[in-house]
């Protein structure tokens, strides 16, 4: 297995992540790239111009739509619209984005396809992108797709979103997204294809050599419930037994957990697997050591368990794993992107960092039209030509090396003990594990496998 060592800055866009050295400890890197710098040379002497919707002559304008506002569960993405609301002030006080002041326009999508739908349309009107979106439930994006640029024509809005679970703004043309898509577009329904990454249940199988898993579903939306099918049959595929399912719901109490701590024990399971959240972990916990549960050799979290929330639940998730696709806010000195970040984000968050990530993709394309043909060029034409061009992207070495659409072949993994993420694999700081055979093509019904769940 080949570890990849991650690129300290990209000089180029489109650049594949290579080997260098890292920074020293304790330093932060610069994190200007250099088609940044000739991107601002190129503003000079250049009388500025409205270029499309969402361009004038000093602003660029962008939507950030995410569930906020959501009585299931207040606050779910909030971290999407501090992130790009905060690269937005990082861009305007380091000169500006296309020699113009960036502009962030925040929707709530509210977990309801009415409110996404109506975010969309408000996209089109007044923004050049979107930039950073988390909405759960969006399965008309013909707002977007259909969008009539300044000019009239049919060009679409650039979607940079940072998560989509729903396969229907996945798949849009104007779609690219930080979460992986393994799917081939259209989608179509029965059995089919799905790329996976493995590494991370390879990984903990050469720790729990028989491990046999009970997976916790998020069960509050189809989408969520259909996305977590190909993921339970890529951990079969790597060699997980995995001998129960159960969905859980953002409303469940801890006492609703009763019946999945039984589930863990009448299925013999030795591990538990939380495609859910950071609350769904921590009260399947709490329940399982009221229930006296002592069977569970490995619990096993997303990156929505990379918490704050995870972190002050304390003893009760002592030795959770967590699988992680970016280097995690404990080593900012390796990363000069992380560290912006942090410095800019008040309330840090996994759902924010994958919006500030798509922002960094919004920056290089721009820097990328402007070095080339100049800053009276960004239109959403253009922006749309750029990204369809690119290929592997890791938001200047700071996500796990990725095609700009697609699933990578990278991930690390944290644990979590005594309210302390530390890194477990690889070991060493700033790396990510980059193994090309640990991409593999599962073959899956996700609607029928769905179904059979309680």
């Amino acid at each position: 297995m080949a570890r990849h060592r991650l690129v300290c800055l990209l000089a180029l866009l489109g650049v594949l992540a290579a080997a260098c050295g890292r920074s020293d400890p304790g330093a932060t890197p610069s994190s200007t790239p250099s088609s940044a710098t000739k991107a601002d040379a190129a503003c000079a002497g250049v009388t500025l111009e409205a270029t499309d919707t969402g361009v004038t002559a000093d602003t660029i304008t962008v939507t950030v739509m995410a569930d906020t506002g959501s009585a299931l569960a207040p606050g779910l993405f909030q971290g999407n619209i501090d992130a790009v609301q905060g690269f937005a002030k990082y861009i305007n006080d380091n000169g500006g984005l296309g020699c113009r002041k960036l502009v962030v326009q925040a929707w709530d999508s509210k977990l309801d396809p009415t409110e996404s739908k109506n975010g969309l349309i408000e996209a089109c009107k007044g923004s050049v992108a979107m930039v950073g979106n988390n909405a759960l439930f969006n399965p008309d994006v013909t707002p977007i797709t259909d969008c009539p640029d300044a000019t009239g024509a049919v060009t679409g809005v650039p979607d940079l979103a940072a998560l989509t679970a729903d396969t229907t703004e996945a798949c849009a043309p104007v779609t690219f997204v930080m979460s992986a898509l393994g799917e081939k577009c259209p989608i179509a329904p029965g059995v089919r294809p799905v790329t996976s990454y493995l590494g991370y249940w390879k990984y903990l199988l050469t720790q729990f050599p028989d491990a046999k898993s009970v997976y916790l579903v998020p069960g509050d939306l189809p989408t969520t419930v259909l996305s977590s099918m190909p993921i339970l049959e890529a951990q079969r595929q790597a060699g997980i037994d995995v001998v129960g399912a159960a969905k859980v719901s953002g409303r469940d109490e801890q006492a609703a957990y009763t019946p999945k701590v039984q589930l863990v024990k009448s299925s013999g399971a030795n591990m538990v697997y939380d495609g859910s959240n950071d609350t769904a972990m921590i009260s399947m916990r709490r329940e399982a050591a009221a229930q006296g549960l002592t069977g569970v050799d490995a619990w096993v979290c997303t990156v929505a368990c990379y918490t704050e929330a995870f972190k002050k639940a304390g003893s009760d998730v002592d030795g959770t794993w967590v699988a992680m696709g970016f280097l995690p806010f404990e080593e900012r000195d390796q990363n000069a992107e992380l560290a912006n970040y942090l410095d800019h984000v008040p309330s840090p968050s996994s759902w924010g960092a994958s919006a500030w990530q798509s922002a960094v993709l919004f920056q290089d394309v721009i820097g990328k039209i402007v070095e080339t043909d100049g800053p009276n060029a960004i239109t959403r034409a253009n922006i749309l030509k750029v990204l369809g061009s690119m290929d592997t992207f890791d938001a200047h070495g700071w996500l796990a090396p990725k095609p700009v659409r697609g699933v990578g072949s990278c991930g690390m993994v944290m644990k979590i003990e005594g309210g302390k993420f530390q890194r477990v694999y690889p070991t060493e700081p700033g790396t990510f594990e980059c193994t090309p055979q640990d991409l593999v093509v599962v073959n899956v019904d996700p609607a029928a496998e769905a179904a059979k769940l309680q």
